[in-house]
């Protein structure tokens, strides 16, 4: 009996990560946040996750040749729910779903598919309905334990204007340190009972969260440390200066979506940058765009332009930084 040699190309080391395990490991991190979202916000948080969910899926799944990938390697999932995080819990269904579909379509499927992508999908997904629906985008609601009614309009037809269901219209912690330059408590933001997005609910289980998937390996820490740090001194800094006109350190960190955008938004492997010294240069850069936004900007959050901002630059921050090859 002849002996078979077989020959394949490189890589030969193998690990038992795969993209999927990886996805939904990530996927079930966020089964908590949705869970406190649930408490505060009711049912609403579930559809609007659902319709968000639903619009990635499609979406996906029509654009995969083999129909397969959309329901298996979990990035379409974690898409939606990370797009249902960044709405408002009486956001209209049709629009939470519309938005799932241009986070797969433009922000993913166009550039082509899984890893192709150099913008975050969720936050394209955002963006788009920030330009589309402004006003539907920024109407918060405080949470009031209603666990099994709708709110907002919720279930307003398409390109109908509809009717509030028992919406309370309220500010964001931001919006009240902005606009009025009134604080919220730190106990209160921490642990999510706030109005904002879905995914502003608890600043705990983020942090909890992110120390997780750090430990995993599956969120490189220098981009979460790196954004904090460039957020938390610059407001020290500022609050120690005039701490009456500007927010302290604790509120600018526990405030809107800074936790969720730097633990799950800009730690994409694909959008960020590969060498160690241009994750602290994207990290720091979206810190700096977030404080100037906040502070000096026309809108309360910047998180999430920040974020674009510096994924647009990854190329050239992956060229800037590349390492030395052995040898030159």
């Amino acid at each position: 009996m002849s002996d078979i040699l077989s020959i394949s190309t490189s890589p030969f080391l193998h690990s038992p990560s795969t993209t999927s395990k990886i996805m939904w490991e990530v996927v079930f991190t966020l089964i908590p946040v949705l869970g406190i979202a649930f408490y505060y916000f009711g049912l609403s948080a579930i559809l609007v996750t659902l319709a968000a969910t639903l619009g990635c899926l499609l979406t996906e799944w029509l654009f995969d040749p083999r129909h397969e990938r959309a329901l298996k390697d979990g990035s379409a999932v974690l898409t939606g729910i990370l797009l249902a995080f960044c709405l408002p819990p009486g956001f209209p269904l049709w629009m939470a779903f519309l938005g799932g579909v241009v986070s797969i379509g433009i922000g993913k499927v166009i550039w082509g598919g899984l890893g192709q992508n150099i913008f975050n999908p969720a936050l394209v997904g955002r963006a788009f309905l920030q330009s589309a629906f402004p006003a539907a985008i920024t109407t918060w609601e405080n949470p009031d334990g209603r666990f099994f009614s709708v709110r907002g309009t919720n279930l307003a037809l398409p390109f109908w204007k509809g009717e509030a269901v028992d919406a309370v219209a309220t500010a964001t912690p931001l919006a009240k340190m902005k606009f009025d330059h009134a604080a919220t408590p730190i106990w209160d933001m921490l642990i999510g009972h706030t109005g904002g997005s879905l995914g502003e609910t608890s600043a705990l289980l983020l942090l909890l969260a992110g120390v997780y998937l750090i430990f995993r390996k599956i969120v490189n820490w220098r981009i979460p440390v790196s954004i904090l740090l460039a957020v938390v001194l610059p407001a020290a800094l500022f609050y120690w200066i005039d701490p009456s006109k500007y927010p302290s350190p604790q509120f600018m960190l526990l405030s809107g979506g800074l936790l969720l955008g730097a633990v799950y938004m800009a730690t994409d492997m694909a959008t960020s940058p590969m060498t160690s010294k241009g994750l602290w240069i994207y990290g720091i850069g979206i810190g700096i765009l977030v404080v100037l936004i906040r502070l000096w900007g026309g809108l309360p959050e910047g998180v999430m332009y920040a974020i674009l901002l510096m994924n647009a630059a990854t190329p050239l921050i992956d060229r800037a930084t590349q390492n030395r090859v052995y040898g030159h």
